[in-house]
Parts: structure tokens; C-alpha cells; sequence
């Protein structure tokens, strides 16, 4: 059964049409999308945010060490804990997007499948049946991406536009890693530019919101800088890494920002199923089946 505020998906769109639907799509979805995305994805970001509460703390250990220790004598074990704690949260926050990622586009397929209405259930499902696949994919993807920003750079961002299409076909195609890694170029070809516009746009407007998260925690650290200025204690700085508050506020920010990335992951569907209608014609051809139906 079709919703009244249904989104089509599968027809084509200009640039101010996706990001107008984008947004569409999350003002008519927005407490369904993002309870789905919280209650699948929530106990991995609960660990990355407890991680960044170590991280954080670990430059106040940092600091102390380097202070209370002799200029020659400092070594690489000073840095090891931050370091540590550094490598650990880059794994989470991959292992927290790639969720991140699984749950939004499955949700969007549960959606398209049954017409504005969402089987939890199913998202679950294949979110976690298809984790594999994804964490497969996003490694190759970040390799090749990072293989491509050594080269001069230019070819970095080219390859980061055609492979944001790879994850889409993995969930809407159900190709497998090589399959959606190869079929990113067939689909994206002779269309980077105008999918490197809609990209840069959204997530422009994405990193907009995503500093209302920062902002907080920017404040209470200026604060706290002209506080030590004011009291002429260069110790105070170093505490601020231990201050409950600004750990809070560096959390709330951490977890602000994974919940947005899902809005980026919207338009990049609306981004592949306008390629593949002016490719495939799949909407179309679907639409004059139900006709005939």
C-alpha cells in the first residue's frame, strides 16, 4: 500500500531536484529513518563514543607526561597510548559507518519495495547479513580512493564520485563487491560532472549542520582557553582533554555527525537511480508493466 507522502525514487532528476527530494524524503521519514539507523546502529556508536572518551582523555595523559618528563628523555611510548587510542577509533568509526551506511540504504530499499512503508525486520536483516559485503567494499573503496590521492590527488576525487555510487548497487542490485566496484564506472560514465555537482553540494549543506554540532564544544574551549589566559595558568589547557564537559560536547558532536552522514547517503541514491533510469529506463519500464497489470 502506497503512502500519500510517498518519494519516487526511481525516475530522473537535476541537481535541484535530488537535493530538494533529499530533503523531502527526510522531512516526510525523518523519525522512522532515524530511529531504524539509531536502534540498528546504536550500540556501535555507544562503543566509538565511549572510545572518543578515552582518546580525548589520552591527551591529558599525554601532556602530563610531557610535562613532568626530561626533554631527552621523551620516546615513543609517551605517544604510544594517544596513538593507540587514535588507531582504535579510526576502526570503529569505519566499522560505525559502514552500518551506518548498510542500515540507511536498506531502509530506502524496504521503502521503495513496499511502496513508503518500512519492514524493520527486513532492514536488520539484510543490514547484518550483508555487513560482510559492505566492510569488503568500503576497504577496497578507501584503498583505491587513497591510492588515487597519492597520484597528484585530482584522480582521488575523481575516483571518490564514481565509487559513491558502488555502495548503492551493492544494496539495490545485490552485486557483489567486485561486480558494484566495476559497475560504479559503467553507470557513472559520462556523468561525473554533474554527479560531482550534486555531491559537492549536499555535502556542503551537510557540513553546515554538522558544525551545529561542533559549535558547542569550539565554545567551551575558547572559553576555557581565555579562562587559563586570564589566570595565567598554562596547566589549565591540559586539563581541558579531562574535563567531563568538553568530553560531552566533543561525544554529542561525534555523534551528531554519524547520524547526518545518512542524509548524504540519500542523495546518492537519488544520484544512482537517476543514472540508471537515463541508462536502463528501470522506473519506466516498471511503470508500464503495472500499466499492462
Amino acid at each position: 500500500m502506497e503512502t500519500t507522502n510517498y518519494v519516487e525514487f526511481k525516475k530522473e532528476r537535476d541537481l535541484g531536484a535530488i537535493i530538494n527530494d533529499t530533503f523531502k524524503f527526510i522531512r516526510e521519514n525523518w523519525k522512522a529513518y532515524f530511529n531504524t539507523i539509531i536502534k540498528i546502529a546504536g550500540p556501535f556508536i555507544l562503543v566509538g563514543a565511549i572510545v572518543m572518551v578515552f582518546f580525548l582523555s589520552s591527551f591529558s595523559s599525554f601532556f602530563k607526561n610531557v610535562e613532568n618528563s626530561n626533554p631527552d628523555e621523551i620516546g615513543f611510548d609517551i605517544f604510544a597510548n594517544m596513538f593507540s587510542w587514535m588507531g582504535i577509533l579510526l576502526l570503529v568509526g569505519g566499522l560505525v559507518f559502514v552500518i551506518v551506511s548498510a542500515a540507511s540504504l536498506y531502509f530506502i530499499k524496504s521503502y521503495i519495495e513496499n511502496r513508503g512503508t518500512v519492514d524493520f525486520n527486513e532492514v536488520r536483516t539484510n543490514t547484518f547479513k550483508n555487513f560482510w559485503n559492505f566492510l569488503g567494499l568500503g576497504i577496497l573503496m578507501m584503498l583505491v580512493i587513497i591510492l588515487g590521492m597519492m597520484l597528484c590527488y585530482l584522480p582521488g576525487i575523481y575516483l571518490g564520485v564514481v565509487l559513491s555510487l558502488a555502495t548503492s548497487i551493492m544494496a539495490f542490485e545485490n552485486k557483489g563487491i567486485g561486480d558494484s566496484f566495476s559497475h560504479s564506472f559503467t553507470l557513472i560514465s559520462g556523468q561525473w560532472w554533474a554527479t560531482f555537482g550534486v555531491l559537492f553540494v549536499v555535502y556542503f549543506l551537510v557540513s553546515i549542520l554538522g558544525s551545529v554540532f561542533s559549535i558547542p564544544a569550539f565554545i567551551y574551549q575558547m572559553v576555557k582557553m581565555a579562562t587559563s589566559f586570564g589566570e595565567n595558568d598554562p596547566t589549565a589547557m591540559m586539563n581541558l582533554f579531562s574535563d567531563p564537559i568538553y568530553i560531552a560536547l566533543n561525544v554529542l558532536s561525534y555523534v551528531g555527525k554519524f547520524i547526518l552522514s545518512a542524509i548524504t547517503l540519500i542523495a546518492t541514491v537519488f544520484v544512482y537511480y537517476d543514472l540508471n533510469e537515463q541508462k536502463n529506463l528501470t522506473g519506466t519500464l516498471e511503470k508500464i508493466d503495472s500499466i499492462g497489470q
